[in-house]
């Protein structure tokens, strides 16, 4: 029997560049088709170089794609809907690594997206992708929601604490850096070189379109409503996110608690790795790893988590791969043994 075909819609950026360079190689499944509507007719490497010889497909229109077992959507917010919404009979799966699945509801998502939800009827059938939460509802989707790269940093640093109810759900923080890449390839004023380096700056405070993904998901976690502040910044890197959360302890909850509800987590976990020191994002660069560190602060009753990814493989690429894997049946680890890069 051949191997299952998978397609990439929008391969051209760097989300799908990077699904290319970890798909190329998977032992499971055959990369069947590239699209971009922008470089329609030019070859995967003419965009990307460093994929030549490696993906020397052509790129044709999403109009185009035809048939495959699965598709792979690395489409802009609002893009995707509208492409869920014309294949609907259209045959074979999908993760979608836009954030037009994410969330609970149509109204949830015009607020924070600021336009109407073209495809209202796919969200209760959407399942979030995030394995180490929800492995057995992915298994059997016909639809994945990718999530998002901050969302997947804060939440595997706070979920477990959330769920065994060690710390409370009120005056949570969320503090995030992230790499330049996270922002996509178009060009942009705020992401040209001249105003990234040596610079440092937050960015959407109190309005980034992560927060309710975050707050939605943690929520579910913990069984009830959180409050939650989340700010991003703008890192002079190309890729990682480190992110710094902040939460108060329940009384009598020791260090040994904390550690032990990561351990109870992540345990089994492949892509979860418990550290003894705070993580950095280059221990984590170029694979699919998330480092989790916790440390209380006796004299405040504070929890601080630290987490580590990549935010164009933990936090996009390699999670979509790793959710294509559970959705096929294909061992999880497939195509994601990447060692991290150091330097």
């Amino acid at each position: 029997m051949p191997d299952p075909s998978v397609g990439i819609v929008g391969a051209s950026g760097y989300t799908g560049s990077e699904l290319v360079r970890i798909l190329s190689r998977h032992p499971a499944v055959r990369l069947a088709a590239v699209t971009s509507e922008s470089h329609a007719g030019k070859r995967m490497s003419d965009i990307h170089p460093h994929l030549e010889g490696v993906c020397d497909l052509e790129l044709v229109k999403a109009a185009d794609l035809g048939a495959v077992d699965l598709v792979f959507l690395a489409l802009p917010h609002g893009v995707s809907m509208d492409f869920v919404k014309t294949r609907a009979n259209g045959g074979g799966r999908i993760v979608d690594l836009s954030g037009d699945f994410r969330l609970s509801s149509a109204a949830v998502y015009e607020r924070w997206y600021g336009k109407a939800h073209a495809c209202p009827e796919r969200l209760d059938g959407a399942v979030y992708g995030l394995p180490e939460l929800n492995r057995d509802r992915i298994a059997g989707a016909p639809l994945v929601a990718n999530p998002g790269c901050y969302p997947t940093s804060a939440i595997l640093a706070l979920a477990p604490f959330l769920r065994c109810g060690l710390v409370s759900p009120e005056g949570l923080v969320v503090d995030s850096k992230s790499g330049v890449t996270g922002a996509g390839a178009a060009a942009k004023a705020a992401t040209h070189y001249p105003s990234v380096n040596e610079d440092f700056k937050a960015y959407g405070i109190a309005t980034h379109r992560h927060t309710p993904e975050i707050s939605e998901t943690l929520e579910a976690a913990s069984g009830a409503a959180v409050e939650l502040i989340f700010t991003p910044h703008l890192l002079p890197v190309n890729r990682g996110i480190l992110t710094t959360a902040y939460a108060r302890a329940k009384e009598g909850v020791t260090q040994a608690d904390l550690e032990g509800a990561y351990e109870d987590a992540y345990s089994g976990e492949p892509f979860v790795r418990v550290r003894t020191a705070p993580p950095s994002i280059q221990a984590v660069r170029g694979s699919n790893f998330c480092d989790v560190f916790v440390k209380l602060v006796p004299e405040t009753g504070r929890v601080v988590a630290v987490s580590a990814i990549d935010n164009l493989v933990k936090g996009a690429a390699g999670q979509a791969v790793q959710n294509m894997n559970i959705m096929m049946g294909i061992d999880e680890q497939a195509g994601l043994d990447m060692v991290p890069l150091s330097p």
